[in-house]
């Protein structure tokens, strides 16, 4: 390297430096104007892949705190997926309730499909009850909202009127705009590409 070039990076180098000192103190006075929540409803959905995923990111490092976790799943109950087989594994901290009939297209049974949904939501409601537990996923209940299985008013009131410790999580496509209104985050899956548009299936420890 020349003498130049040593010139050229050291000046970029303390550039860089200043740069990081400034934006550092800009984020401790924004962090400084922020409290704590005493619990969140967060609701992952859209047409793209990872709200299941990302829901069950969070019961992890909920895990990893020694907090204990509830999971509802609403749709994909014939399914033997790798979360239901690993998750199984904390049974001290993790209740977990497999409710669902399968999807919506392989039951063609309405009736069915409402009275799945029904006992679903009752396992939500001790769930959201329940003292000892942190965290609640609720797996797909967007997909049973979708098809008006439940009452969207029933389930909003009811979340907003759990414990105020109770962070929350939904997944599924098609969130009520009632849900989104009173959600504290809301992330929309975008699907860009995915392999089962170029006749892929689902894949084990990838989809399920």
């Amino acid at each position: 390297m020349t003498p130049d070039e040593v010139d050229t990076e050291a000046e970029a180098n303390r550039r860089h430096t200043e740069a990081m000192k400034a934006l550092k103190a800009e984020r401790d006075a924004m962090m400084a104007e922020k409290i704590d929540a005493p619990s969140l409803l967060l609701v992952h959905t859209g047409d793209g892949k990872g709200k299941s995923t990302a829901g069950f990111g969070m019961v992890a490092r909920a895990l990893g705190w020694g907090q204990k976790v509830g999971i509802v799943q609403y749709i994909k109950g014939k399914w033997i997926t790798g979360e239901r087989q690993f998750f199984r594994k904390f049974p001290d901290q993790v209740r977990y309730e497999i409710m669902g009939e399968g999807f919506t297209w392989d039951t063609q049974d309405r009736s069915r499909d409402i009275a799945a949904a029904r006992a679903a939501w009752t396992k939500s409601l001790e769930m959201l009850a329940d003292p000892d537990l942190n965290f609640v996923l609720l797996d797909e209940l967007n997909i049973a909202l979708r098809y008006d299985y439940l009452d969207i008013h029933e389930v909003v009131e009811a979340l907003k009127a759990r414990p105020r410790d109770k962070h929350v999580c939904i997944t599924g496509r098609n969130a009520k705009p009632e849900l989104i209104e009173i959600a504290d985050l809301v992330t929309d899956m975008k699907l860009v590409k995915h392999p089962f548009e170029a006749g892929i299936k689902a894949q084990r420890g990838i989809d399920f």
